[in-house]
Parts: structure tokens; sequence; C-alpha cells
């Protein structure tokens, strides 16, 4: 498979010194990338997540950078404390994910919701803590990490999909309703990305699909994409950083798509 590289580290220019960021599930994979990306332009970044170790591993990585990381140990199912992390954010970065591939019939009523909470309740749950500082301001930033399947389906992914659906919603509204008070909503909606998740999500295709690993990369990760190699978690978030910086200024309600080609069919 063949694997090119991606764009330059840091190829937008952005500047958020005496910014404060929000990131959630930033342990690891793509919030991971978003922290560091947007520390390194100078924000003081909340590092939100449920995973403290890989939070203090952050923590230390981001040392040496403009920007500050100041881990945030939080279950995004407590919706109350949730909203409460995100008062005073002038940028936020709705990441945090989870996945189970399983037919619906098979799906676990309680998985679902748990999906469903933390990837869309969450979500408006922080919005709607962050907004009355971005509104008093005059200014503010929402990116939501959403998916290429915010915008197409897969078979055994109900609750992914049906929650990244709507978070292209909640998107939208939070951009018409903000644009009159200087603040942007977008999502960003990336294909697979090499992240632990996507690692999980192989095993569980190859036994959803009675498969082995190798071909469900080949003939079901990458059957739709043009490009035949996963998306690298710095890619992503240098696509974050474009939406933070002055010339995306007037880009708001809309889907980044990082896609490969796969919704060009």
């Amino acid at each position: 498979m063949t694997n090119t590289a991606g764009p330059a580290p840091h190829s937008v220019r952005l500047d958020l010194g005496g910014r404060t960021a929000l990131v959630t599930g930033a342990a690891g994979g793509i919030g991971r990338a978003c922290a560091l990306r947007l520390a390194a332009a100078g924000a003081r970044v909340r590092a939100v997540d449920r995973a403290a170790d890989g939070l203090e591993r952050l923590a230390a990585e981001a040392a040496a950078l403009p920007g500050t990381v100041e881990p945030v140990v939080l279950d995004l199912t407590d919706l109350d404390a949730a909203e409460a992390a995100a008062a005073g954010t002038d940028v936020l970065v709705n990441n945090a994910g989870l996945q189970l591939v399983r037919p619906i019939e098979d799906f676990p009523p309680d998985v679902f919701h748990t999906v469903l909470t933390v990837m869309l309740e969450a979500p408006f749950r922080l919005i709607r803590g962050a907004l009355p500082h971005m509104y008093g301001q005059g200014w503010g930033r929402i990116v939501n990490v959403s998916s290429v399947h915010g915008l197409r389906a897969s078979a055994y992914k109900s609750a992914y999909v049906a929650a990244k659906h709507g978070l292209e919603g909640l998107s939208k509204t939070a951009a018409l309703e903000g644009a009159p008070h200087g603040v942007t909503s977008n999502c960003v909606n990336p294909a697979y990305v090499r992240t632990p998740l996507v690692e999980r999500q192989i095993a569980d295709q190859a036994a959803a699909h009675g498969i082995d690993e190798d071909r469900v990369v080949a003939e079901v990760l990458l059957k739709d994409s043009a490009l035949k190699r996963l998306i690298e978690p710095a890619e992503v978030a240098e696509a974050v950083a474009y939406l933070c910086a002055p010339p995306s200024s007037f880009v708001t309600g809309t889907s980044l798509v990082l896609d490969g080609g796969w919704t060009a069919h």
C-alpha cells in the first residue's frame, strides 16, 4: 500500500498567543495532534481526556512549545462538567469519539447511547459553555472533528454515523447563530486516520466481514478512496489550524473534507 508524505508541518501560519483552546480526546490520535498544533501556535490548551497517563505524556511533549498544555481529566458523559470546562474558551475543538462495529440488530443499546452522548450531546454542551465568552469578545472558532461518515454511511456503524451526521447539523446551526458575533463553526471530515481507534476498527471489521485484517484495509477502509493510504493525525491538525487562521474568517457552516476522493464517487 502506497504511503506518500503529507504536507510540511505547520504549513498554516497561525498565532494564537493569548488565546485559550480546548481540545477533547486529546490524549492520543487526532486530539493529541491538534493540542500540540495549537500549543505550537501559542495557545493555552485545555487538553481534555479521561486517560490521565496519556495527558501527562502530552503535557511533557508540549513543554518546549510556545503555548502551554493543561491536562484536564474528564469523562465527557459528565455533561455538566463538560459544559463548565468550556467556559472562557476562544477555540473549541470537539474531537473525542468512540466506535463499535456491529449490525444494528446486535448493537447494544447502552453503547449506542454512550456514543451519542460523547460524540453529539457533549459537543452541544461544550459549545454552549464556550459561546458566552466567544460572543462577549466578538471572536471564536469552533471546529468539530467529524468524518467522511458525517457525509456518507457505512454498514455496521449505526451509532457512529448517526452521531457524525448529527454533529454536522449542530455545527451548521452554531455557524448560523454565531455569525453575527464573529464566531465561526465548521467540520473537518477525514477518512480513515492512522490512530488507535482505526486500528481497533480494523480488527472489528475483520470479525464483522469474516476476512483478515490486510483485506479490511484494502477492501473495506480504502475501497472508496482514490488515494490509497491512511491520513496522518498531523494532516488533520493542520486543517484545524487553517480554520482558526485569519484567511478562513469567511469560512463557516461548512465541512472541510479530507477523504482522499471518497466522496467524489
